[in-house]
């Protein structure tokens, strides 16, 4: 269990990092992951969403696909949470850049 556990946080580190750079499949898969509940981590509509968005802003069709599809499940304010975490995101990244 403990394994499986630090090969998830690894996993979910190094998808970061990729994300970080703009990597429109990285943003994709951590949508997926918080979409599904994959690799360890909770169901969490809110940060699927923001990853999708930002991977849809960086060219992914299926993110747009996924975005759609979950935001049928979403209240309005849980939409507008993630579209406002999804833009607090990109302002760190440029501070970071900068």
């Amino acid at each position: 269990m403990a394994n499986s556990m630090k090969s998830a946080t690894f996993l979910m580190e190094s998808r970061l990092a990729e994300a970080a750079s703009g990597d429109a499949e990285a943003l994709y898969d951590l949508g997926i992951a918080y979409s599904t509940g994959s690799g360890g981590i909770d169901v969490d509509l809110i940060e699927a969403h923001k990853w999708f968005n930002l991977a849809a802003l960086n060219g992914s069709e299926e993110a747009m696909t996924c975005r759609a599809e979950i935001s049928d499940e979403m209240t309005a304010r849980e939409i507008a949470e993630a579209q406002k975490e999804a833009r607090a995101w990109l302002s760190s990244i440029e501070r970071r850049a900068a």
